[in-house]
């Protein structure tokens, strides 16, 4: 997409017709600057996207790394089953956690909705450093019913694409096949070091909708709220 051929994103806001009962002149003049800015993040987003496409080939896998399935031991390889994608998102639940990560858990709940559609394009698979069995437990116990869980025994994988030390950190990862190669396409490299001033560290974009929504709101994602395994009775 060259921006030489898009109209200027403020012209195209102020083609906007819509109005709103008992809003003032003050508020539309500020929400089409808004909408300005909406405009030209979404060619930014389209930007980024279309570079991460354009990336050159990825490094071939140095191995084709063994986890642990419901049925039995593994490769990554085999995790593609009929696709030449594969998403491998690795949560916070080693075996020294006495239970998953909320913030995992919240992004899980997000993404389990949207495998049902996603996986006619890509394979998906989540992984994580506890065995398999405690796994299926908090697959079952939150009911995702439509993401697979593999259990990285061994640590060969985490310890490759995700933390050299080991860490129960997050990690998420895309690779290939492709005339036979295994490949590294992407992983979110945006570490804590990255963050800006005030926000809490995260990848761009944010894999979680939960923070994109809270977005929308006066309040916006705010500096004391996170998600929670169980928010109690309503």
């Amino acid at each position: 997409m060259s921006d030489a051929k898009l109209t200027p994103a403020a012209d195209l806001a102020a083609t906007n017709t819509a109005n709103f009962p008992n809003e003032s002149a003050a508020y539309r003049i500020a929400r089409n600057a808004l909408l300005a800015e909406e405009i030209e993040l979404r060619r930014h987003l389209e930007r980024v996207a279309a570079q991460r496409r354009a990336l050159p080939p990825g490094g071939e896998l140095p191995q084709d790394f063994e986890f642990v399935a419901p049925s039995g031991p593994t490769r990554l390889s085999e995790l593609f089953a009929d696709k030449d994608t594969l998403m491998i998102y690795s949560m916070m639940f080693g075996p020294q956690r006495k239970s998953p990560c909320p913030s995992c858990t919240s992004f899980l709940a997000s993404w389990n909705g949207a495998a049902f559609n996603l996986r006619e394009r890509v394979a998906i698979v989540v992984t994580a450093r506890s065995p398999i069995e405690r796994l299926l437990e908090y697959k079952n116990q939150r009911g995702f019913q439509y993401l697979p869980f593999v259990s990285d025994a061994s640590g060969n994988y985490t310890r490759t694409y995700v933390s050299a030390q080991d860490e129960d950190i997050p990690g998420f990862a895309v690779f290939t096949k492709r005339d036979g190669k295994l490949r590294h396409f992407y992983s979110g490299e945006m570490s804590n070091a990255m963050a800006d001033p005030n926000q809490d560290p995260r990848g761009a974009p944010d894999l979680d909708p939960l923070w994109h929504l809270l977005d929308f709101t006066p309040e916006g994602r705010g500096t004391t709220w996170y998600p929670k395994l169980d928010y109690g009775a309503k």
